[in-house]
């Protein structure tokens, strides 16, 4: 679905210029009646809203969306003017609310070339690009008066659309894209999403917000909610329904003579409720530095994950300070009695000795046999080793050759004290995940989220086979298994286009499975734009990962520095390799002050990584897992970096330039709001959501570099 667009548009006329400028809905001010002729206004002034709310309804691919706003008039005189709102080809209004002196007020719809006239009319006067985007869309459009002085004026409007539907995928989109029409944060905005669908529903994933996803076979649901915002992209929804017991779907983005990106979502589907018995084994630090709170939390999130465990899971839990303790010398069935047992071994537990990290690890993987279950360990620790081998080179190697099993570590580092490259190396190899949980926050709410997402494994071992397409630089690098209620996201690239068939192979309930997903179409498509950058993200945290763990080289750095310019990833340490190797960093968006700026925080991550331990060590550990596990599209970290599309731009002396523009190559130059300019926009209608960003642009498009430049 296309971008719509709703915001107030202020038009103080008649002797002050036409100034317009744009927030969260499209109302058109008529210019005051003599007398009553305003002072003079030198700046733009937009009406502020209350809030914002947006209830979707999806059955069966169509959806209903409808749209609750409130307008605030903050001046000492009524207004009165035009309510517009471009629609997208598909979507028919069905009802528009708003009343005046208790009487119903009407609407009507204009087609493309009126539309333009208005849209082209409104840019003309207000000297903003910003409408440009919505140049080729039809229109809605309403009178609005009174908006009483001082007061509200509420708009209700509610419009139908059949969403696209293809392979199994279904996208919505509704627009939030406004913060380039205003400067004032939206004091709410809520949008509360429900599905309900003939065939079971699969995934349901937002690359643009944060969701909660809650799936039930034929119904989902998810919602976004926040207070004094500035919205600066559209809220995007993707769900998928299918027969099959696992759903696997597919989204493609490929620019003619290049390699694609793919996204993929891995659900478990109908297999929910077929949990895996597994193996685990729970390790817990009592050295004297757990003392206090930090062992009481710990033993606390212990027992809610000893209280869950499934019937026909094995488990053990082991204790160690200077030495190791257990409650029973192997792994026991999880039946009550065990449990309780457990519980009490656990009770007992006191926080003093040392750190023998390496001798607790290799006690707890001799439990494990060869399994076709999962086998997994907890581990919990809150400092570096002190006791036994405490290089952690050696670590590393005892715990490569011991465990044969292919056992999966998953780790907890406690407070600043931990080893991070050992806990993260640990987790890294043995294909588990590290989670750091640091002064002041509660143990127990971390481990037990935790355990929570990983207590019921439905398919293990994963391995995929893409047949006759070439497949590259997916992440993450090492599949994980797939648990309840979960849904696995993969992002990758590929060579060439055409059909093929995905095998899926994993183990359920201990027995390997196949599924097969056949007419999987990886395509030249220009659509689904967020996937490059989501790609590029999760490919920077793991070189960021590896230079922290292995050392910087030339190599890693050069391929940081290509990819932050390219995709516009500008992280504190990422711009600050972008700086270190740039002879002149202003070309790239960065002035001096903002470039100094980010050198000095760079050079604290890259000083904290190199750091064993310590708050920022612990800080470059959680950041570098949030790159390597980026699910949506971030916006940028600099006022002087714009992302349009699958386009970064970069303002260079006033002018905005696309990362593909290269010195020294032919331009169109294009005069801003002249004759021909919008003839361009006439003939090519996917130049406008780029001029809309700034009237001095610089735009490579189709082939064609085009540079558009002010009157003044």
């Amino acid at each position: 679905m296309k971008r719509l667009i709703y915001g107030i548009i202020l038009t103080f006329g008649l002797f002050l210029g036409q100034n317009i400028l744009f927030a969260d809905g499209v109302i058109i001010i008529d210019p005051p009646r003599p007398p009553h002729i305003p002072p003079r206004i030198s700046k733009p002034e937009v009406l502020p809203i209350k809030y914002h709310r947006v209830k979707v309804d999806i059955k069966d691919q169509v959806a209903t969306t409808s749209i609750d706003q409130v307008f605030r008039n903050p001046h000492d005189r009524d207004l009165e003017g035009t309510y517009i709102f471009p629609l997208p080809e598909e979507a028919a209004i069905t009802d528009f609310a708003m009343y005046m002196d208790g009487k119903r007020i009407s609407g009507e719809i204009l087609d493309k070339d009126k539309a333009r006239e208005i849209y082209e009319d409104i840019v003309r006067r207000m000297k903003d690009p910003g409408l440009l985007e919505y140049i080729n869309r039809n229109m809605f459009k309403a009178r609005v008066y009174p908006i009483p002085r001082h007061g509200e004026k509420r708009i209700e409007l509610v419009y139908h659309q059949t969403l696209n539907y293809d392979a199994g995928l279904c996208r919505y989109t509704y627009p939030l894209s406004v913060e380039r029409f205003s400067p004032v944060a939206l004091e709410e905005v809520t949008i509360s999403v429900k599905i309900t669908s003939k065939i079971p529903i699969k995934s349901l994933y937002s690359p643009s917000h944060e969701i909660e996803p809650k799936i039930e076979k034929y119904q989902a649901s998810c919602s976004y909610e926040a207070k004094n915002v500035k919205p600066d992209k559209d809220f995007t929804l993707y769900y998928s329904v299918s027969e099959k017991d696992v759903g696997l779907n597919l989204l493609c983005h490929r620019e003619p003579d290049e390699d694609g990106y793919f996204l993929m979502t891995i659900s478990p589907g109908e297999l929910k409720g077929k949990a895996i018995n597994k193996d685990i084994v729970f390790i817990l630090d009592t050295s004297g530095s757990m003392s206090g709170e930090k062992i009481e939390q710990a033993k606390e999130a212990l027992r809610f994950c000893l209280n869950n465990l499934s019937e026909g899971d094995n488990f053990n839990l082991v204790g160690f300070a200077t030495e190791v303790d257990s409650y029973q010398e192997g792994l026991v069935k999880a039946e009550k009695e065990n449990i309780k047992g457990a519980l009490e071994f656990l009770r007992k537990l006191n926080a003093r000795g040392g750190t023998n990290i390496n001798d607790a690890l290799l006690f707890s993987l001799k439990m494990f046999t060869d399994s076709k279950r999962p086998q997994m360990m907890v581990f919990l620790t809150d400092g570096e080793p002190t006791v036994g081998i405490t290089d952690m080179k050696g670590i590393l190697e005892n715990l490569a050759k011991a465990n044969r099993t292919k056992a999966r570590i998953f780790v907890f580092g406690v407070g600043h004290d931990v080893n991070t490259h050992l806990l993260d190396k640990i987790s890294e190899v043995h294909q588990g995940v590290s989670t750091y949980v640091e002064p002041g926050e509660n143990i127990e709410v971390k481990v037990s989220s935790f355990y929570s997402k990983i207590s019921e494994p439905v398919l293990a071992n994963i391995a995929l086979d893409f047949s006759r397409i070439r497949t590259k630089e997916i992440y993450p690098l090492t599949l994980p298994d797939i648990f309840s209620g979960e849904q696995l996201l993969l992002l990758g690239r590929y060579e060439g286009e055409g059909s093929t068939t995905i095998t899926l192979k994993g183990y359920v309930q201990g027995e390997e499975k196949r599924f097969l997903f056949e007419n999987k179409f990886f395509k030249e498509i220009k659509e689904n734009e967020f996937i490059p950058r989501i790609w590029a993200t999760r490919k920077i945290g793991y070189l960021i990962g590896e230079i922290r763990l292995k050392g910087e080289s030339k190599e890693l750095v050069d391929e940081i520095v290509r990819l932050s310019k390219e995709y516009g990833i500008m992280t504190p340490y990422t711009s600050f390799l972008v700086i270190e190797k740039e002879a002149d960093s202003a070309q790239w968006g960065l002035p001096a002050p903002v470039a100094s700026k980010m050198k000095k925080e760079g050079r604290q991550f890259s000083l904290a990584m190199e750091s064993l331990i310590g708050r920022g060590a612990v800080s470059s550990a959680k950041e570098i897992t949030s790159l390597k596990t980026e699910i949506k599209e971030e916006g940028p970290a600099l006022e002087t970096v714009k992302h349009v599309g699958a386009k970064t731009f970069y303002l260079r002396d006033g002018s905005w330039v696309d990362s593909r523009y290269k010195e020294g190559t032919k331009v169109k130059e294009i005069k801003y709001l002249s004759k021909e300019y919008f003839e361009l926009l006439k003939k090519k209608p996917g130049l406008g959501r780029y001029f809309a960003l700034a009237e001095n642009i610089i735009v490579v498009f189709e082939g064609e570099c085009y540079k558009v430049t002010s009157e003044e």
